[in-house]
């Protein structure tokens, strides 16, 4: 059973249309639209439109959409061309983290050679 919207919810906010971004790929459960501060050439969030406040919520109610993010993120990695020359996966999980929007959501980062031993 999905998790109720937060009325406060930014990312609720987008899934429901209130708020406008750059979509790149939706399914019936995800949406994956373009970070308005990117850190990457390619920097794509990928979200649940359920609301669960981090990743590890989401895990634990519904670990089947939280393996489809990861698989929504390859498809946009793929959909984006970065796919073979390799991204980057981040989940922030908490403010120390540096989670800033409390709705569970993966970070595509891309387009670039990262360092090595960057984690």
């Amino acid at each position: 059973m999905a998790a109720p919207t937060e009325a406060d919810c930014i990312f609720c906010k987008i899934v429901a249309g209130d708020i406008p971004a750059t979509v790149v790929r939706e399914t019936e459960r995800t949406v994956a639209f373009r970070d308005i501060n990117p850190q990457a050439p390619t920097h794509v969030l990928v979200i649940p439109k359920a609301h669960y406040p981090n990743a590890g919520a989401l895990a634990a109610a519904e670990p089947e959409l939280a393996a489809a993010l990861l698989t929504e993120a390859a498809e946009v990695a793929a959909e984006e061309k970065i796919a073979e020359s390799g991204y980057r996966l981040i989940f922030n999980t908490g403010a120390g983290a540096g989670q800033t929007v409390f709705h569970a959501h993966v970070h595509l980062l891309g387009g670039e050679r990262f360092h090595e031993g960057l984690v």
